[in-house]
């Protein structure tokens, strides 16, 4: 074989082998954090476990840390989303607060699952991404779900109108104006009064919102107050509902016109 034709076989391989690695890359990475400085849900691992199936099925990469010291520049620069999955409490020190205000403040995306409410009472910052802050929570009830915003992805398989069974959270004030609302619960169908001793809660009134998503610090956040309970994970609808948000977050692409 000629030298000339032993490059030319050389650049054809080349050629091939990026043809089929870009074939193969994935559209996104996401981080999923779970961290917890308070209540642990056991549901954490039926959520990974869903999630990793989820990007299995959707093409995308995914980590799972509980460790905080992935908040650094450096390492959040490799992912284009991060979830707080099931989180509570203090679970940043100030330099990995600064690294993920950064990460979002580039553009990047925010999930919050649940208890991601729960989180980070202190962080004025973070409160604002969340949108609201978790108050307190009456007994695990079935209730009337309301999907208000169908140009929202991910509510393909929710109904109008639905009985769901959940943790159903109260939720404080509003801490950012840019929130847009895409389901709420109807307290009229179940009972949200809830006495701690140290705090009271009576429900939010005629309008009790659960999911809500907003572009805000130069990115985007979505937020869900479903997901408490394990077996919610393999239901198709919370998946489909679940991923709406992380291609949102992702992308800000999906809604519907």
């Amino acid at each position: 074989m000629s030298i000339k034709n032993g490059l030319n076989l050389f650049a054809v391989l080349v050629v091939t082998l990026f043809i089929s690695m870009s074939a193969q890359a994935k559209q996104f990475k996401l981080l999923v954090f779970s961290k917890t400085a308070g209540f642990h849900h056991t549901s954490v691992n039926q959520a990974i476990s869903a999630l990793t199936k989820m990007s299995e099925k959707h093409h995308f990469d995914m980590d799972w840390h509980e460790d905080a010291n992935i908040f650094n520049q450096k390492d959040l620069a490799q992912y284009d989303v991060v979830m707080f999955l099931l989180t509570t409490g203090d679970i940043l020190n100030q330099p990995q607060q600064t690294a993920f205000e950064q990460f979002i403040e580039s553009g990047k995306g925010f999930v919050g699952v649940h208890s991601a409410s729960d989180t980070e009472y202190d962080w004025p910052w973070y409160g604002k991404l969340v949108g609201r802050q978790f108050v307190i929570h009456p007994l695990i009830q079935t209730a009337e779900l309301s999907v208000i915003d169908r140009t929202f992805p991910g509510l393909e398989l929710l109904p109008d109108v639905s009985l769901w069974t959940d943790e159903w959270y109260q939720y404080g004030p509003e801490l950012s104006t840019n929130l847009n609302y895409i389901l709420s619960v109807d307290e009229s169908t179940y009972a949200p009064q809830a006495d701690w001793g140290r705090v009271k809660g009576q429900g939010m009134g005629e309008f009790h919102p659960i999911a809500w998503y907003q572009e805000v610090h130069g990115g985007r956040a979505f937020y869900t107050g479903l997901g408490h309970l394990p077996a919610v994970y393999e239901n198709s609808a919370f998946v489909a509902h679940l991923f709406g948000g992380i291609y949102w977050a992702y992308s800000g692409k999906g809604l519907r016109e």
